[in-house]
């Protein structure tokens, strides 16, 4: 065994224990890259005095597992894909559910969950669906409940909108109570943890970009087992499931899959 695998190896231990985040399930090779422009801005000279670095300052470990983490997200991702989300697919969900059980997997900063209840505060008034988001990240979930954004963050809401949901303050923006209420954080890893179940809607979107083959799979499997019957996964653009029948679903529309009936 060659002392960079080793080194790699006993990194990928210490971390599991630390942080339960499992490098085993991501592609190995896209990671230690990732990880080597971490270790060269810390002059660190291998994988374990990486972690041992990170792991004497606290804030060092936090800004590392939100670089580990892949905490890049805006609201609305992907506008037009948003636009199917409103005006097709959540219409029809509605047809078969008048209060909808939706998850976003891997929600970062928030924006995810909460263009959703903006989205469905429009289209059913009044109606109180079930929200749910989670994240690996501890330090972005919090950064999700505080819901105050960059200029930068919100440049995908219209106008309209950023008038009616959010306050300017200096350079930042606050979302509005009544949005931030409609959403329930939780911490979760998606690798690891059990899942809530008769889901009509759940997003995982710019999430899997470093999971193994395998550990995509299997996420995908235990969705579909968290979907009710007709209920809808929503994957990111570059991320289409290209085996999704062989996993249990059918398609619905380009990065739309189906639970079937």
């Amino acid at each position: 065994m060659s002392e960079l695998t080793k080194d790699w190896d006993q990194f990928k231990d210490l971390l599991h224990k630390k942080s339960g985040i499992d490098l085993n399930l991501y592609k190995e090779n896209q990671m230690q890259r990732r990880i080597s422009n971490f270790m060269q801005r810390n002059n660190a000279k291998n994988f374990v005095e990486l972690f041992k670095i990170v792991t004497a300052d606290e804030k060092l470990y936090r800004t590392f597992i939100e670089f580990l983490t892949i905490n890049v997200t805006e609201f609305f991702r992907t506008p037009e894909k948003f636009v199917e989300l409103e005006n097709i697919v959540i219409p029809d969900l509605l047809k078969t559910s008048s209060r909808l059980k939706i998850w976003s997997a891997g929600c970062s900063i928030g924006a995810e969950p909460y263009s959703i209840a903006m989205a469905l505060n429009e289209l059913t008034p009044k109606v109180k669906h079930t929200i749910i988001a989670s994240d690996l990240d501890v330090e972005i979930l919090n950064k999700a409940k505080a819901a105050r954004y960059t200029a930068n963050e919100i440049k995908n809401i219209s106008a309209d909108r950023v008038k009616k949901y959010f306050v300017q303050t200096g350079t930042h923006y606050q979302l509005s109570e009544d949005i931030k209420k409609l959403v329930e954080f939780r911490h979760q890893n998606l690798l690891r943890d059990k899942f809530d179940t008769g889901f009509d809607l759940i997003l995982c979107r710019n999430v899997v970009i470093y999971f193994t083959e395998e550990a995509k799979n299997e996420l995908y499997s235990n969705f579909l087992k968290a979907l009710k019957p007709g209920g809808i996964l929503f994957v990111g653009g570059t991320e289409a499931i290209l085996n999704f029948a062989q996993i249990g679903y059918k398609q619905y529309r380009p990065f739309f899959y189906q639970k079937p009936l």
